[in-house]
């Protein structure tokens, strides 16, 4: 499994819709170690911390295998015209990794870097936000449908971290995995 590159950004408004909201969601990716703190990466900011951010929520990992679903969904929607790759932290993500997805991580499983410790939370939820930068208003229900939210980490060992790193999964008490997890909340997005 491997940390392919690691994704901070500032807070600024987004336009969702007819209004204008300040996001965190606007990741780009960053080169050299960052360190890693109890509410999350350095440099990194979110807007919203009841949904977003605080101890348990402090960084958001995603899959980079899910990125081609979301370019083709752009592309049958009419938002992106050609064949362009999505870029790591598009989705909002802290940390674009390889090798994990939501069906063989558990909540409690820990990922252990070379020189941090980050323990599995909670599965994204989709947000308006969300629906905004990928540019669809059902890509909260598309996620849902598909089952690929990505998850939060709570930083159980502070550090560093540094994009091309490996990394291992630590099993916590696997009781319920993250895909499991989202799923239990699909009636609230699928209304």
């Amino acid at each position: 499994m491997q940390l392919v590159s690691v994704n901070v950004g500032q807070v600024r408004p987004l336009r969702v819709g007819a209004r204008s909201m300040l996001s965190g969601i606007g990741k780009t990716p960053v080169q050299g170690p960052v360190a890693v703190r109890a509410l999350g990466l350095a440099g990194d900011e979110q807007a919203d911390l009841s949904v977003h951010g605080g101890l348990s929520k402090a960084v958001y990992a995603y899959p980079l295998e899910h990125l081609p679903f979301w370019a083709e969904q752009r592309r049958a929607h009419g938002v992106s015209l050609f064949d362009e790759p999505l870029l790591p932290g598009f989705l909002g993500e802290n940390l674009s990794i390889e090798g994990l997805l939501e069906d063989r991580v558990w909540i409690g499983d820990e990922l252990h870097f070379p020189d941090c410790v980050l323990r599995v939370t909670a599965p994204r939820e989709p947000c308006g936000k969300f629906n905004a930068v990928i540019g669809i208003n059902t890509a909260g229900r598309l996620m849902m449908q598909q089952g690929c939210p990505g998850f939060y980490l709570a930083v159980a060992q502070a550090g560093t971290i540094e994009a091309g790193q490996t990394f291992s999964v630590v099993a916590g008490s696997q009781g319920l995995s993250v895909r499991d997890a989202f799923s239990a909340r699909r009636l609230k997005h699928l209304r």
